[in-house]
């Protein structure tokens, strides 16, 4: 599967505790992505300045991913072509739909899965077929609970999935 190493090894380094590695906002629909250091978080709506705060409220990325995918094309663009609003370290969003992501005093509900779109391909060839499978491509979230959130905060899960549901399904 992987030139360098497999996805599989690359998640059993992932540190311990989570961390939000980076933050960006987005000022216009398919705009610039503009690195933070803190952003606020709004119960309900998202991401506080962010253009995009509909069904998708926050998108988030894991950088252990990101990495992997960048040593397996070959390729060095950095975290932000993905377009995501959260870079995350430590925590695996594959499978999570319905869990409960907390940063700092935050509180996340995963939706459900981000599909790459055609602009990971022109950013990396290659990129958007591998980000395909697996959740590669991330997640997004509804806030449920809104507050500041920055850069090097704990992340953790406050659910663990239910043995008996099917992987990526909504708890009932």
């Amino acid at each position: 599967m992987a030139r360098s190493e497999s996805m599989a090894s690359a998640r059993l380094r992932m540190p311990s505790p989570g961390r939000l590695a980076a933050i960006w906002v987005k000022r216009a629909h398919r705009g610039v992505m503009d690195a933070r250091s803190s952003a606020e978080l709004i119960e309900g709506k998202g991401i506080a300045g962010n253009a995009d705060r509909g069904r998708r409220q926050v998108t988030l990325l894991e950088r252990e991913i990101w990495e992997w995918l960048m040593r397996d094309l070959g390729a060095a663009a950095p975290p932000e072509t993905r377009r995501a609003n959260f870079l995350v370290s430590g925590v695996s969003l594959r499978d999570t739909r319905g869990r409960i992501l907390r940063i700092g005093a935050a509180r996340l509900r995963i939706a459900g899965e981000v599909k790459p779109c055609e602009r990971m391909e022109e950013a990396v060839p290659g990129l958007r077929a591998a980000m395909y499978p697996e959740w590669r491509g991330g997640a997004f979230a509804q806030v449920l609970v809104g507050g500041e959130v920055t850069v090097g905060d704990e992340i953790a899960w406050e659910t663990e999935p239910d043995p008996h549901e099917p992987p990526g399904r909504s708890p009932r």
